[in-house]
């Protein structure tokens, strides 16, 4: 449980570093951006590993249709996740769609995972995405949306997202974690 914990906690504090400590960032310069990006690697390793091995202790018992929401729920988060550097029409619908699907992402696993370690990463990653959205919105007030995209935007974001799609449900299988019943 450990590991889960240190591995939010990174990944939380190298994502704040920039917006709460901007002086500190700058001082870093041109290797600040390696150095971040080793953290949050970092912070990504130790929360898999640390989930992986964590102890199950049950906190709630998930409902049986969860996993049926979980399912169409990460649809849209992975659709979320790449609108935002995408030329779809949809682009423009949130100012940060992809904070935006990680808070769907969370929910999602959080549906149909009713332990502490689960608790600990998909809701420490909620909150972090909460907290992410108004640091942005009080550093950068005014948004400007982007240009609306054109169909062949829509069909790109759709092509990617299916395959996206695709490849997590088949690396949970491959780790032991079925997506679909039955």
């Amino acid at each position: 449980m450990t590991l889960v914990i240190l591995g939010v906690l990174l990944w939380v504090v190298a994502h704040f570093f920039k917006r709460v400590a901007p002086e500190a960032r700058a001082r870093l310069g041109g290797n600040g951006k390696a150095i971040i990006a080793g953290v949050l690697f970092l912070s990504i390793l130790l929360m898999i590993f640390g989930y992986r091995g964590a102890d199950f202790i049950e906190v709630y018992s998930p409902p049986s249709w969860g996993l049926h929401l979980n399912n169409l729920l990460m649809v849209f988060a992975v659709i979320l996740m790449g609108l935002g550097k995408s030329k779809s029409r949809l682009n423009g619908l949130t100012r940060h769609p992809m904070l935006v699907g990680v808070k769907v992402w969370a929910i999602a696993h959080l549906l149909v995972n009713g332990d502490l370690a689960s608790i600990i990463l998909f809701g420490g990653l909620f909150v972090w995405a909460i907290l992410q959205i108004i640091l942005i919105n009080r550093a950068e007030p005014v948004w400007t949306k982007p240009k609306i995209g054109n169909l062949a935007g829509d069909m790109m974001l759709l092509v990617i997202s299916v395959a996206v799609f695709t490849v997590l449900v088949t690396v949970h299988y491959l780790l032991g974690y079925p997506v679909f019943p039955g």
